[in-house]
C-alpha cells in the first residue's frame, strides 16, 4: 500500500512541476505586460493566481519532495547524487527566501496597491523563474528518475518476495 501512495505522489508531484513551468510563464508574460504600461484588472487577477499558486501549491511541494524523495537519496553512495540532492535543499531555502520577498509585492499588485518598485519586482521575479527552472531541470533529470528507478526496484523485488 506504502508504493503505490508513493507511485502516486510522484504523479502528483509531477504534475506540480507541469503547474509550476506553466506559472512561471504567466509570471513572465506579467512582467512584459508591466514594462509595456498595460495593468489592468486583468494583470491584477494574474498576480493574484501567481501568488496564490506559489504560497499554496508549490511550497507544500517542497516540503513533500524533502519528506519523501530525498531521504532515501541522501543515504545514496553515489556522492554525485547526494550532492544534488543538498543542491536541490539549498534551491528551497534561497527559493523560499526569494518568494517571501517577491509574494508580498504580487499580493500588491493583485490589489491595486501602487507602493511597488516595478525594477525590484522585476529582479525579483527573474531570479525566482530562474531558480525554480533550474531546479525543476535538476529534479526531472536526476533526482526524480533515480527515486522512481528505486521505487520500481522496490516493487521488483517486494513482487518476486511474495511470488516466491
Amino acid at each position: 500500500m506504502k508504493t503505490i501512495k508513493q507511485i502516486d505522489r510522484f504523479k502528483a508531484l509531477d504534475t506540480c512541476h507541469q503547474q509550476m513551468h506553466q506559472q512561471l510563464a504567466e509570471l513572465a508574460d506579467l512582467l512584459e505586460r508591466f514594462e509595456t504600461g498595460s495593468e489592468s484588472p486583468h494583470t491584477r487577477q494574474k498576480a493574484k493566481t501567481i501568488e496564490a499558486f506559489f504560497s499554496e501549491v508549490a511550497r507544500p511541494h517542497h516540503a513533500e519532495e524533502e519528506k519523501m524523495v530525498f531521504p532515501d537519496l541522501l543515504l545514496s553512495s553515489n556522492a554525485e547524487l547526494v550532492q544534488a540532492v543538498q543542491t536541490l535543499q539549498q534551491d528551497h531555502r534561497w527559493i523560499e527566501q526569494n518568494w517571501l520577498e517577491l509574494a508580498p509585492m504580487l499580493r500588491a499588485i493583485a490589489q491595486g496597491e501602487d507602493w511597488v518598485d516595478m525594477a525590484e519586482l522585476k529582479h525579483n521575479a527573474e531570479v525566482f523563474v530562474s531558480l525554480c527552472h533550474d531546479h525543476i531541470v535538476l529534479e526531472e533529470s536526476l533526482i526524480y528518475p533515480e527515486a522512481k528507478a528505486r521505487l520500481a526496484d522496490e516493487l521488483a523485488s517486494r513482487a518476486k518476495r511474495l511470488a516466491q
